[in-house]
């Protein structure tokens, strides 16, 4: 995080994917905040540290999701496997783990000759 953070926005960051649990309102008391600043007032101003950190956040969390998804093709038949994956693929999927499809075009010659564009009134 590039710009300079106070002590408190500081803690806040700190403490809202830990102690916080990804509550914001904990981590706002967690903080030192008085209770009567707005938990919105914090976070509007955090927005962009906060989205950072929920990244990072969910990119940690991926090596579990990828093990659940192993958990699964370990035991096939248990009960709740088709909710695992879907919450496996979810959370992969959004730590930037997408599956990609690698299709691979090769010619003999890097030249194509197409047929001549015919006319509609043809």
């Amino acid at each position: 995080m590039s710009r300079n953070l106070t002590e408190k926005q500081q803690k806040f960051l700190d403490v809202l994917f830990e102690e916080a649990r990804g509550n914001p309102a904990t981590a706002r008391k967690l903080a030192g905040y008085a209770d009567t600043v707005a938990t919105s007032s914090i976070t509007n101003v955090l927005q962009d540290e906060i989205a950072d950190i929920t990244k990072k956040f969910i990119s940690s969390t991926a090596t579990k999701a990828a093990y659940s998804m192993y958990e699964v093709m370990s035991s096939p038949t248990d009960l709740g496997n088709k909710e695992k994956m879907t919450a496996a693929k979810d959370i992969l999927d959004r730590g930037g783990f997408t599956k990609t499809d690698k299709v691979e075009v090769t010619s003999s010659s890097p030249l194509f000759i197409l047929p001549p564009k015919k006319d509609e009134d043809e």
